[in-house]
């Protein structure tokens, strides 16, 4: 999927409707940024907003993510590799997301690990430093840890046991839920049945 190609498309198309970024913007109900981050290539619009731009622009999806205007013939062709393609950026955006989750966490804890040690060997520091130094790595803990949950709680999906359904929890459930690296115990919405939900890298 070339996101250069998409992005010179989405311009392409914006302009022949005589839209400024700013109105497409609008219309989506985005910033004028984000519609610039598309047009130069830096990223895709969120799945969520592929089909308001396909309306607005008076394409289809297919063309969207071929980045041109796919025919007749060569349709069915394009929509199996746009999916396929589709997947696949979704996989590698969640693992992205958990390692950046992952890291979140680890230097949160590094770093109030760094500060208790710091406070409690140096005999330069007075009470009230070690104090602050220890409350210092707290809060970078805990920013670390929430950093860790918002990026992991925004990979992927989950698949329920019971039913095969698969969903994304409201963030208070998956907050509070007894979890394994893969699983989390969760409710689902679809059969009501509460399992070991199983953890999927898409949407």
């Amino acid at each position: 999927m070339d996101q250069v190609k998409i992005g010179r498309f989405v311009k392409e198309c914006r302009k022949q409707k005589n839209l400024t970024q700013q109105e497409l913007a609008d219309l989506l109900g985005v910033t004028f940024k984000a519609v610039s981050k598309w047009e130069c290539g830096k990223g895709l619009p969120d799945p969520s907003l592929m089909l308001p731009l396909c309306e607005v622009l008076d394409i289809t999806v297919n063309d969207l993510l071929t980045g041109e205007r796919v025919s007749k013939e060569e349709y069915p062709k394009k929509v199996e590799e746009n999916l396929v393609e589709l997947v696949a950026m979704q996989k590698r955006e969640s693992k992205k997301k958990i390692v950046i989750s992952s890291v979140g966490i680890f230097m949160g804890l590094f770093t109030l690990l760094f500060c208790v040690i710091a406070a409690s060997y140096s005999e330069e520091l007075t009470d009230l430093s070690r104090g602050l130094f220890v409350a210092f790595g707290c809060l970078m803990m805990a920013c670390g840890f929430f950093i860790g949950l918002v990026e992991d709680y925004a990979a992927g999906s989950y698949e329920c046991r019971s039913c095969g359904e698969k969903f994304v929890p409201a963030f208070r459930d998956y907050f509070f839920s007894v979890h394994t690296v893969t699983t989390r115990r969760l409710k689902c919405p679809h059969c009501g049945k509460t399992t070991y939900a199983k953890r999927r890298l898409i949407r």
